[in-house]
């Protein structure tokens, strides 16, 4: 079995030249996204939280990877409005507090959040609250998240060429082609 990073770099080089800015940051992508993998082959609900500009991304996620033409088994992701309509009117800590306690309830503490987006978002507050969470933050140094800039003119092909990798990463994974342990 393949060690994640070795793989990662191979999957990379495989996909040619538009890649190679993923290349640069492999080891950031790396770390994060085997933490990732972990959870999700722990069997962890990922929630998915995005920024307002990116929620086209956020529905881009949740239609494909759980497409009917995956040959693997169903994700269990969801969006954070699915579970709280209500997530873009809170304001304080203490909302959040009331809002993850209900996740921690619904989930029995088995899940983490997946963030996309601008690292000053308020979207963003719930998801840095957690040391579990999966990080594509934007604008701000972030420890341990894949950085992005949001004013990157390719920023949206980007983003769908991560989740390339990141699909592929999954596959992997899950089929035992590569180990996301430590």
């Amino acid at each position: 079995m393949q060690e994640f990073a070795q793989w990662s770099l191979d999957a990379i080089r495989e996909e040619g030249g538009c890649f190679s800015w993923i290349e640069e940051q492999r080891f950031d992508w790396t770390t994060t996204t085997s933490q990732a993998l972990e959870q999700i082959l722990g069997g962890k609900t990922i929630i998915l939280i995005t920024d307002e500009k990116r929620k086209w991304f956020e529905t881009y996620l949740l239609d494909f990877l759980n497409s009917s033409m995956m040959e693997r088994p169903l994700l269990p992701i969801v969006s954070i409005d699915s579970i709280y309509r209500h997530y873009n009117n809170i304001s304080g800590g203490e909302m959040i507090d009331v809002v993850e306690d209900m996740i921690s309830l619904a989930h029995k503490d088995e899940y983490f959040f997946w963030y996309i987006g601008r690292g000053d978002d308020r979207r963003a507050d719930i998801a840095k609250r957690k040391d579990t969470s999966y990080f594509w933050i934007f604008d701000e140094e972030y420890l341990n998240a894949f950085h992005l800039k949001s004013y990157d003119k390719l920023l949206d092909i980007k983003l769908l060429q991560l989740y390339r990798l990141f699909n592929a990463s999954l596959n992997a994974a899950m089929f035992g082609e590569v180990d996301v342990g430590a």
